[in-house]
C-alpha cells in the first residue's frame, strides 16, 4: 500500500509539474449589451422588446522555441442557444508576420470587407423570409470547416498591402436534398495609405464556392466580389462599398437561389465621449427556385443612425434608429422603423 501511495503521489506531482510547464496563456474578453427596442412596422402593430447580446471569449496562445505562435479561441454561449462560434480552429503566426488559419478557417474574401459605419444599436425591422435582398458586403462568401486561410505579412509586395488566400474541401458525405457548400477558393486584399492628413483603406475580395444537392442542380453556386474604401481624417470616418454575387440555398432555403448586389455608405464622427454614426445600405436581388432563371425582384433600403456616449471605462450608452423600405416579389412590404436604447459593457 505504501508503494502504491508513493507511486500515486509521484505521478500526480509529475503531471502537475508538466501541466504547469506546458500551460498556454489564456485571456478572456467579451461584452454584455442589453436594451429595449421599439419596433413600428408600417401597417402592423407596434411592439417593444428587450434585446440582449452577450459574448464571452476565451483566447489561448503559446509561442514555440522557434518563435511561432499557436493560438485558438472559443466563445461561451447561452445554454438555450445553438451557436457555431464554438467551431474554432487554430492560428499559426510565423516570425515573418504571416499567419495560417487551419480548421474552420473562413473565407479570405470576407476577411477583407471594409467596415461601413451604421447604427451601433441593436434595432431592426424584420422582413418576410422570402425577401432575399442583402445589406452586407460579404453575403456571397462561404466555406466548410475543412479549410485553411493564409494571411500575408504587412507590406506584401508593396507598402501598405496585405492579402489573404483560402480554400476548403468537402467531407465526402453523400449529397442530400438540401443544398450545401462543398468547397471554395477565395482571395482578399487590403491596402492602406496616407493622403496628407487622411488615412485611406481600400479592401476587396473574390470568392467562388461549389455546392451540391440531389435533384435539381443550381443555376449559379455561391460566389462574387466586393470592394470598399474608407477614409479617416482625425475624428471623422467616411466609407463606401459595393458587392455583387450569387447565393444558392444557404441564406434562404435549400430550394432557392438568388443574384444580388449591395451598395453601402456611412459616416462616423467622434467628439470627446460622444460617437455619431449614420449609415445607408441599399440591396437588390432576383430570386428563383433552384435551377431556374429569371425570377422576381426584392429590395431593401436601410437608413440608420446612432449616438453613443462613453459613460465610464468599458461602459457605453447607445441610442439608435433604423428606417427600412422593402419590397418582396416586386410589391412593397415590411416597411417601418425602430428605435433602440441600451448600454454595452465590455471587458
Amino acid at each position: 500500500m505504501k508503494k502504491e501511495l508513493l507511486m500515486g503521489t509521484a505521478l500526480v506531482s509529475t503531471l502537475g509539474a508538466a501541466s504547469v510547464a506546458e500551460a498556454v496563456t489564456a485571456t478572456m474578453s467579451g461584452n454584455h449589451q442589453t436594451g429595449i427596442e421599439f419596433d413600428s412596422p408600417t401597417g402592423g402593430t407596434d411592439t417593444n422588446a428587450q434585446i440582449n447580446d452577450n459574448n464571452f471569449t476565451v483566447s489561448l496562445s503559446e509561442t514555440t522555441d522557434g518563435g511561432m505562435t499557436i493560438s485558438s479561441s472559443f466563445k461561451l454561449a447561452n445554454e438555450d442557444a445553438v451557436d457555431g462560434d464554438l467551431d474554432n480552429g487554430f492560428t499559426l503566426a510565423f516570425t515573418d508576420g504571416s499567419k495560417l488559419d487551419v480548421i474552420a478557417a473562413g473565407n479570405a474574401s470576407g476577411s477583407h470587407a471594409v467596415s461601413i459605419p451604421g447604427s451601433a444599436g441593436a434595432e431592426g425591422v424584420a422582413t418576410t423570409s422570402t425577401n432575399t435582398a442583402q445589406t452586407g458586403l460579404d453575403f456571397m462568401t462561404g466555406s466548410t470547416a475543412l479549410g485553411v486561410e493564409y494571411h500575408t505579412a504587412s507590406d506584401f509586395m508593396a507598402d501598405g498591402l496585405k492579402m489573404s488566400f483560402s480554400a476548403s474541401t468537402d467531407s465526402g458525405a453523400a449529397a442530400t436534398a438540401t443544398y450545401r457548400i462543398d468547397s471554395h477558393i477565395a482571395v482578399g486584399a487590403t491596402y492602406v495609405t496616407d493622403l496628407g492628413d487622411t488615412a485611406v483603406t481600400i479592401g476587396g475580395g473574390f470568392s467562388q464556392v461549389e455546392g451540391s444537392k440531389t435533384g435539381q442542380a443550381v443555376a449559379n453556386d455561391n460566389g462574387g466580389y466586393h470592394v470598399g474604401i474608407s477614409a479617416v481624417t482625425g475624428d471623422l470616418t467616411v466609407a463606401v462599398g459595393f458587392a455583387d454575387g450569387d447565393v444558392a440555398g444557404t441564406s434562404l432555403s435549400s430550394a432557392a437561389e438568388y443574384t444580388a448586389d449591395v451598395t453601402k455608405a456611412g459616416v462616423k464622427y467622434v467628439t470627446g465621449d460622444l460617437t455619431f454614426n449614420v449609415g445607408f445600405a441599399s440591396g437588390d436581388s432576383t430570386d428563383n427556385t433552384i435551377g431556374a432563371t429569371g425570377g422576381s425582384d426584392d429590395s431593401k433600403d436601410v437608413t440608420s443612425a446612432s449616438v453613443s456616449y462613453a459613460v465610464a471605462s468599458g461602459v457605453t450608452a447607445i441610442l439608435g434608429y433604423t428606417s427600412l423600405e422593402a419590397s418582396d416579389e416586386g410589391s412593397s412590404t415590411d416597411d417601418g422603423s425602430a428605435w433602440y436604447i441600451g448600454a454595452n459593457m465590455s471587458f
